[in-house]
């Protein structure tokens, strides 16, 4: 038995309001991903697919629910998600690149959400940096990835969690923002196959040893902009102009340019 909406049916598992197996399985034929699983619910699918590279998972394992119950963010933040509202979704990925490189995973998983809005919903998606994928300036995405340990050498897992079928009345904060709030009605289905798609690509491209700075340049709403970045230590103001090598926020100052990490950067907000 399974719940949606409190009350207790039958389900069909390859089958929720949200997300249809046969359909994201169709669409992720001709990628690299490899077993998919669709869940009712769960408290975390990075937790869940991060289990399974233990175990021994191969590469392009994916996980995908309608109702992640512990999900969890930068610095351990917890929310839990209202049923069938928004997607999530985990891959576990067994890179060749080199562990220094590591740091774009998330700023590709970031393009490829932006890609895969674009397609699936025809919303001019956008990336504030590093991987937070906003909509008119309000977040419709989060993005974590993770490195996991396991008995065959480190892997990784990317997440994403995209607020589909939101209301208003759901939003966890103001500056928050649905697919459905924009206007667009693209099934969960459709955005995690167009995101899987662009996924892949992105991800073959950085794994060969490919650039992907001009690219996330092109889907950024950062750069160019004035911003204050929080750092544990305080803040510093000035005009976002590149992001470095090793995916790090370059900004201006009045005594020059200085690189931030993602780890190291606590907020980044819009400055003075």
């Amino acid at each position: 038995m399974f719940r949606f909406g409190g009350h207790p049916r039958e389900y069909d598992p390859s089958v929720t309001p949200l997300l249809d197996h046969s359909r994201l399985t169709e669409a992720i034929a001709d990628t690299g991903w490899g077993r998919l699983t669709l869940v009712p619910a769960t408290g975390s699918t990075n937790a869940d697919v991060a289990a399974l590279a233990r175990a021994g998972a191969a590469h392009g394992t994916v996980e995908i629910t309608g109702w992640q119950q512990a999900g969890r963010g930068r610095f351990d933040r917890v929310w839990e998600s209202p049923e069938q509202a928004c997607l999530a979704m985990s891959v576990l990925v067994r890179p060749r690149a080199r562990l220094a490189s590591w740091g774009w995973l998330s700023l590709l998983v970031g393009m490829a959400v932006v890609d895969g809005l674009r397609e699936a919903s025809g919303l001019e998606a956008g990336l504030k940096w590093p991987n937070d994928v906003e909509i008119g300036g309000r977040k419709v995405c989060g993005i974590l990835c993770e490195a996991v340990q396991t008995d065959t050498g480190l892997a990784a897992v990317l997440g994403a969690g995209i607020n589909v079928r939101l209301t208003a009345e759901q939003l966890p904060v103001p500056t928050a923002t649905s697919l459905v709030i924009e206007g667009s009605d693209a099934s969960g289905s459709a955005v995690a196959g167009a995101v899987l798609r662009a996924l892949d690509g992105w991800y073959r491209r950085w794994d060969a040893g490919h650039p992907l700075r001009d690219a996330y340049l092109a889907r950024s709403s950062t750069i160019g902009r004035r911003v204050r970045v929080l750092v544990h230590d305080g803040a510093v103001e000035g005009r976002a102009v590149d992001v470095d090598a090793d995916g790090a926020l370059v900004v201006r100052t009045g005594d020059g340019e200085r690189s931030f990490a993602a780890g190291d950067v606590v907020h980044l907000r819009p400055g003075e």
